[in-house]
């Protein structure tokens, strides 16, 4: 899957000489958490997120009054608070490099570029959508985990086993084990009791860590 079959298209941006007050009204009005600041030719120059403008509003225990506080808001402009060093990538990046680079650089939101234009954003709220769709979230069925040995062949001797015993796949995903010898493997499965899942699994498992029903 790439960034472009998930990120928001057509993002709204804003200039860097927005007022900040001007651009958390648009972020809730909107239902945003960033929006990337492009100057009058459409170039990037910086990116602003909801942390970055609460950061910039004076703390509760100022000695300010509200009209103060107003009037110091709305004279902050939004290239004072954005981040200039703007991590991006392109719309033909695999999602999981996304999210690598996000979590690697501590960033919630990444800019999507063609060219020098934004064409989209990314973010983690995107990623945890897709979180969701992969391990079948939303689908009902058993849901079980187990510790495998790390050689080669040995998830599809938990796939063949899964479907010789009538049950469908519904949705996969492998992790890294307690040492380079094991793997997790986490299925979601339906038609097949869970006793029968459990019985057809065991075989091959080091251990089956957890089964239940979502």
């Amino acid at each position: 899957m790439l960034v472009k079959e998930r990120m928001t298209r057509n993002p709204i941006t804003i200039r860097p000489d927005t007022p900040v007050t001007e651009a958390q009204a648009m972020m809730k009005r909107e239902k945003i958490h960033h929006l990337p600041v492009v100057d009058k030719d459409e170039k990037l120059v910086g990116i602003v997120s909801e942390k970055d403008l609460l950061y910039a509003s004076p703390s509760p225990a100022s000695t300010l009054s509200v009209y103060e506080m107003s009037s110091l808001l709305a004279k902050l402009k939004v290239d004072k608070v954005m981040s200039k060093n703007v991590v991006t990538v392109t719309e033909d990046v695999p999602l999981e490099e996304a999210a690598r680079i996000m979590v690697d650089r501590g960033i919630g939101g990444l800019p999507i570029m063609r060219g020098t234009s934004v064409v989209g954003v990314i973010t983690e709220s995107d990623l945890f959508r897709v979180f969701i769709e992969l391990f079948g979230a939303r689908k009902k069925g058993i849901r079980v985990s187990l510790t495998v040995p790390n050689v080669k062949g040995e998830l599809a001797k938990v796939s063949a086993a899964v479907t010789n015993a009538g049950g469908n796949i519904l949705a996969l995903g492998t992790f890294l084990g307690e040492d380079p010898g094991q793997g997790r493997v986490t299925l979601k499965v339906d038609g097949v009791s869970r006793e029968t899942l459990v019985e057809v699994l065991t075989p091959m498992a080091k251990s089956i860590d957890d089964v239940r029903e979502t």
